[in-house]
């Protein structure tokens, strides 16, 4: 009896044991599970409670167990930096200055999306505005395909009142500029709009015939095309090199001490402090000689100032001016030398590409026949 009862005990015993290591058995089977989903969720940067398994949840030491290992794993999240880094704040690297910066630190384009660190953006706007170029602000990146434009209101978030007040009074004298329709009266201090009669405006420069205009702040009458006193029967001509100019608006001079000068072209007036003598008006891009008014749209040499009486005024070097020509010529002779290169394999791959054209022609015709009617 006793030594039954012993076996019976042992049995019991071993059979309690046996469950014991099956338990723990399946507890390591579960925590091991367990650290594999968190190692999961720690590489992909997201802390997922949903995504540990748990084979009996109605067990409150296992839930326990898991709530602990999803807090060191938030813990450990946090605490690691690089993680962080990636997952909430990403590094962009900025078009502009090359450098690489943190998503919080970039500014988004309305039009095309381009990304930018917010810094590069303001002095971008920052030199074009300082530098007249306000009617036409697009994307910096010259290979964006949209090349978005940047609204005022856009622009006034990003600079200062000073500098956006710049860039409306700049805009809005472009805009009166290119209007063939309204024209500034040119007397000193007057800043009035004057409204050019319609029947005389034209879209083309070359079209526009001058008329009387008459400011209604001032009462001054002057002409729409030479911005002088109103002339009568006389000629724009006539009067700017007659030097029959008047008080009021600025004198068209050819002298060539003058500091101020019309575009021979627009008519619009010009300063020169320095520089040389090659000048390039901003509104309508006429390129002309400042001593002679001379148009020089086609003299790529600047042959123009190797004799007349402009001769050696060009203002810089003999040196600079020849090698100006060299680079002219160099650039020239390359587009030819590219040309006669490329001819002989332009002509030896044409055929190729007529032949793959008909190819791809004749295989969408046999495509469009097979298809049922």
């Amino acid at each position: 009896m006793n030594g039954r009862g012993r076996r019976e005990a042992a049995g019991g015993s071993g059979q309690k044991k046996g469950r014991e290591r099956l338990g723990g058995g399946r507890k390591g089977r579960d925590r091991g599970e367990m650290e594999r989903n968190l190692i999961y969720v720690e590489r992909n940067h997201i802390i997922r409670s949903t995504g540990i398994k748990i084979s009996a949840a109605n067990h409150p030491r296992k839930q326990n167990e898991v709530r602990c290992m999803v807090a060191m794993a938030t813990c450990s999240y946090s605490v690691s930096k690089n993680s962080v880094d990636l997952a909430i704040d990403p590094l962009i690297t900025c078009r502009l200055c090359l450098t690489e910066v943190s998503l919080q630190d970039t500014y988004e384009l309305r039009d095309c999306k381009c990304l930018y660190c917010e810094k590069c953006v303001r002095q971008y706007l920052q030199v074009l505005i300082t530098d007249g170029s306000v009617m036409n602000i697009t994307c910096p990146d010259a290979q964006c395909k949209k090349q978005g434009r940047m609204e005022a209101d856009e622009i006034e978030e990003l600079v200062d009142v000073g500098l956006f007040e710049r860039y409306r009074r700049l805009r809005f004298q472009r805009e009166v500029d290119l209007d063939p329709n309204r024209t500034f009266c040119p007397e000193a201090g007057c800043d009035t709009v004057c409204h050019v009669c319609s029947t005389s405006a034209s879209s083309s420069i070359e079209n526009f015939k001058p008329t009387p205009v008459d400011c209604p702040s001032c009462g001054l009458q002057f002409c729409s095309f030479c911005k002088s006193k109103w002339h009568g029967p006389l000629t724009c001509d006539e009067v700017m090199f007659n030097g029959r100019q008047e008080e009021a608006g600025i004198p068209f001079s050819s002298a060539e001490d003058a500091t101020i000068k019309r575009c021979p072209v627009c008519h619009v007036p010009i300063e020169r402090n320095d520089g040389c003598a090659q000048m390039m008006c901003k509104r309508c891009k006429h390129v002309f000689c400042w001593y002679c008014l001379t148009s020089l749209d086609d003299d790529f040499l600047l042959r123009h100032y190797d004799k007349g009486p402009c001769k050696n005024k060009l203002g810089h070097s003999r040196a600079s001016v020849i090698w100006h020509r060299t680079q002219v010529v160099g650039i020239f002779a390359g587009f030819g030398v590219l040309l006669l290169v490329a001819s002989p394999f332009l002509l030896l791959a044409a055929p190729c590409i007529l032949c793959c054209k008909c190819k791809v022609c004749k295989c969408c015709e046999e495509d469009e026949e097979s298809l049922p009617t």
